[in-house]
């Protein structure tokens, strides 16, 4: 008989956003950052242009944090990056999820302070 596999119980975890123009990725780990579950709209079956939408992200955070509920999560926090369109719906659906409390909410998009030189401007 195989070995069953027992999942550790996390109380407190971080919900990482990355919204892209192109598609969004939920990621949920413990306080150290070991991955627990992720989940993205391209993986949901969205295709193409409905992958960036607002309601693909808010599937995608379903998917992700429903996955995460087998840990035993109770307590969140979350981190947004990128300038996606599923950005906002993706915040606003992590706090609708029965059982989970939002314990922080920050912005690590990453803003240049005057690094790279950007590309030259489009001639169409």
């Amino acid at each position: 008989m195989a070995k069953r596999k027992i999942k550790k119980q996390v109380a407190k975890g971080v919900v990482y956003i990355a919204a892209t123009f192109n598609n969004t990725v939920i990621t949920v780990t413990d306080e150290m950052g070991n991955v627990l579950a992720w989940s993205s709209a391209g993986s949901l079956g969205f295709k193409g242009s409905k992958k960036s939408t607002p309601y693909a992200a808010q599937q995608a955070v379903e998917d992700a944090m429903n996955k995460a509920k087998e840990y035993g999560i109770k307590e969140v926090g979350i981190k947004v990056q990128g300038p996606g369109s599923g950005r906002e719906t993706a915040v606003k659906s992590v706090g609708a999820i029965e059982g989970i409390r939002v314990s922080f909410f920050k912005d690590i998009t990453p803003l240049p302070h005057n690094g790279c030189r950007p590309p030259k401007k489009r001639r169409v």
